[in-house]
């Protein structure tokens, strides 16, 4: 072979390992790009909270949840916490992360037993998973939440349905239910507070009569329904907030920080024999067939 031939098959070899590394930096180089390419668009798909998304401002250690359906269900603290994963609870409590509310929804269905009306409700626990521990006015409390009421369904007439979504209940300890031989602790809720009418109104108990001995204003008969108030701003569908605070022989309920109903008179003095708690939700006050109603939470904070 000539000199000449194998200067050929030697510079075509040389050019051919060239072309090849060429060709795998260039592979190399498209390789880099496209992980770069995915990292970005990893990085554009992660979404931050209260820029993307937003959540509600709510501890849920200390409630439970009654929905409106089973014999009621409930659903107790640890397990509450998993609400935006629980089956049980989706279709009635949920996120709406696009505000940061925690939506109630209720409708029609079954009912607890002292009532005809059917609730996704809360009710505090001041010991997770009990409901034996309660307070009284002596020993005080605080609610303050922020709320709206997006949607509720009309009546035959075209007038909205109403909705409790405050209440503080009474109950009886063990030693009270047992004195009067009920075979429950329900004792009559001091406080109902309703959307009603797009307007905020406050319903509370008085005593029939105020001379009633301290065993016989333990029975539920032995109270009825006071004059209401209803506050004079309407919120309609809007965001607004209430706060409820208690004290040894008084009750005060704040509309916005800006209106407030103040009750210090005989009946609130002799409320203080019952225990009590907090509930916050949507407890639809009809049983009318396709009757619904919508209440977001946005915050809700107790304190004792």
């Amino acid at each position: 072979m000539s000199w000449l031939s194998l200067c050929f098959l030697s510079c075509d070899s040389s050019s051919d390992e060239i072309k090849s590394e060429v060709e795998q930096e260039v592979i190399e180089e498209e390789e880099i790009i496209e992980e770069e390419q995915e990292v970005e668009e990893e990085i554009e798909e992660v979404k931050v909270e209260g820029v993307d998304y937003f959540l509600p401002n709510i501890d849920l250690g200390n409630w439970k949840v009654t929905l409106p359906i089973g014999s009621p269900d409930e659903v107790n603290p640890p397990e509450i916490i998993d609400y935006a994963t629980d089956e049980r609870l989706l279709p009635f409590m949920y996120n709406d992360s696009t505000d940061g509310a925690l939506v109630f929804y209720t409708s029609p269905g079954s009912s607890t037993a002292n009532s005809s009306y059917s609730r996704t409700e809360l009710r505090e626990q001041i010991v997770p998973g009990s409901n034996s521990t309660n307070w009284t006015f002596a020993q005080g409390g605080r609610m303050k939440g922020t709320l709206s009421v997006p949607e509720i369904s009309v009546d035959d007439g075209g007038d909205f349905h109403r909705t409790l979504v405050m209440q503080i209940h009474g109950r009886l300890t063990n030693e009270q239910r047992d004195l009067i031989g009920e075979n429950d602790n329900n004792a009559p809720p001091m406080l109902k507070i309703y959307w009603q009418k797009e307007r905020v109104r406050v319903l509370t108990k008085k005593l029939k009569n105020i001379n009633a001995t301290d065993e016989e204003i333990l029975y539920t008969d032995a109270w009825e329904d006071n004059e209401s108030h209803t506050f004079s701003e309407v919120v309609g569908n809007d965001k607004f907030t209430l706060e409820v605070v208690v004290s040894e022989g008084r009750m005060e309920i704040i509309l916005n920080d800006s209106e407030s109903v103040v009750y210090n008179d005989i009946h609130i003095e002799k409320w203080g024999v019952f225990e009590n708690y907090f509930k916050a939700g949507n407890y639809l006050q009809t049983i009318e067939n396709n009757a619904f109603a919508y209440v977001k939470y946005y915050e809700l904070e107790v304190m004792h």
